[in-house]
């Protein structure tokens, strides 16, 4: 049994990640292993606040903190409240938009909690050793003064060494700021710091973050003559080639204020049929047994797999009550006969739709469906709008109090975007 109950797959937790397909590169595996079979062993990874909910792309390490606690061990969440000042090169094209303050604080608060959903944190005198931090790495870096960081800090930096980082050559024919080059030291600090106050001896992010986190290695070994371990997650794809949790739309989020629990039901149960093996593998908490059952389902079987890969995750991240709610809505809108209340909505008042009513084209710009009035134009054109159930093809037209059913107006774009309009 591992330290929440559950039943135990794997004799470790490196077992267990390989398998899952989280394991891409690892510093001295050998050691690592022995280190976590004998020891309660402490890992961090970090989030930068760049929005005040996390997407799906935020996803994989957050599952990495939950089965890395699930076998005992005790996970630290950096939100980076410093490091968002400065904004992290890696993987990125251009450079990021620089935030206030006020912005970092409302995004700080709303990571807090999303995370403290997936993983136990510690509370005040808490006795449970696998109990993981939330921690805010401005703790240690906004009152540092400059001159003494570059002093203490940057004398174990060799500039030959982080111009060789991918992060940073990526970047060279572009441009990179000093700014973000400055960023492969900051986050190298934070470790040196968690591993100095809290015995941090792992760090696990996204590949993207294989320079630094080799960084922050030998500055706990300079700094701290101690021996720490770096373990990285691959950078996903879809089959398609998609960027993982982006779509048409922007991406996925995990607040469901901004991807509601239907939308995000429906992005898991229509991935690519080559997606659902790993995606059961890395997005559920799911048995190797139920997993490896649902990977012998060929053709039109796959499907099955699907629902239960989008049910398992939109419970893990909102809740079994809110998945339930999600499918009985997707049922709702391929049968007619279920229960249609979790379907993205909104309310206008019935005076609205009175007299000329309402121009569709300003209705699915309204509702989130189109961005654009062009976008709806041609979306109308292709035959791909439909009001409660009719395919329009009038560019021009408008809705009005003829065409309520039910107290709402069901609006639907393709197969798997739909809005109801609610009247109050």
């Amino acid at each position: 049994m591992t330290s929440n109950g559950q039943t135990q797959d794997f004799d470790n937790f490196v077992d267990e990640m390989q398998w899952r397909g989280f394991f891409e590169q690892c510093t001295n595996e050998e050691n690592l292993r022995k280190l976590l079979a004998e020891e309660t062993v402490t890992a961090y990874i970090g989030f930068d606040p760049t929005a005040d909910s996390l997407h799906v792309g935020s996803l994989l390490p957050i599952m990495g903190m939950v089965h890395f606690q699930k076998y005992g061990h005790r996970p630290i969440g950096i939100v980076g409240g410093a490091t968002a000042m400065v904004g992290d090169p890696s993987g990125k094209t251009e450079l990021r938009s620089m935030l206030t303050l006020a912005d970092i604080e409302k995004n700080l608060a709303g990571i807090r909690k999303q995370l403290a959903h997936f993983v136990k944190f510690s509370e005040n005198n808490d006795e449970d050793a696998s109990a993981g931090l939330l921690l805010n790495n401005a703790d240690w870096l906004k009152d540092y003064g400059y001159i003494e960081f570059l002093r203490d800090v940057g004398k174990y930096f060799s500039v030959n060494q982080m111009l060789g980082r991918d992060s940073v050559k990526s970047r060279m024919e572009k441009g990179l700021s000093f700014i973000e080059f400055n960023y492969m030291i900051l986050q190298a600090y934070d470790f040196m710091v968690l591993n100095r106050d809290y015995g941090c001896r792992l760090q696990m992010g996204g590949n993207d973050q294989w320079g630094n986190i080799c960084s922050g290695i030998d500055l706990c070994r300079r700094f701290n003559q101690s021996e720490v371990y770096g373990l990285t997650f691959p950078l996903l794809a879809t089959a398609t080639g998609a960027k993982m949790g982006k779509t048409a739309d922007g991406a996925v989020w995990l607040d469901s204020k901004r991807t509601s629990q239907y939308d995000f039901y429906q992005y898991w149960v229509n991935v690519d049929d080559r997606d659902v093996s790993r995606f059961l593998r890395l997005y559920t908490v799911m048995s190797r047994q139920e997993i490896e059952e649902l990977e012998k389902l060929e053709g039109a079987d796959i499907r099955e797999a699907k629902k239960v890969l989008a049910r398992e995750v939109t419970a893990l991240v909102h809740g079994r009550e809110e998945s339930d709610k999600a499918v009985k809505a997707s049922e709702a809108l391929f049968s007619g006969k279920a229960d249609t209340s979790s379907v993205p909505s909104s309310e206008r008042s019935a005076s609205d739709f009175s007299g000329e009513g309402v121009s569709l084209l300003d209705a699915l710009v309204d509702t989130g469906l189109m961005k654009s009035k062009g976008e709806a134009r041609r979306m109308i054109r292709q035959k791909a709008v439909r009001v409660e159930g009719k395919v329009i093809t009038d560019e021009m037209m408008c809705l009005t109090e003829a065409i309520i059913v039910d107290d709402k107006i069901a609006l639907q774009v393709g197969k798997k975007r739909h809005h109801h309009i609610r009247i109050k």
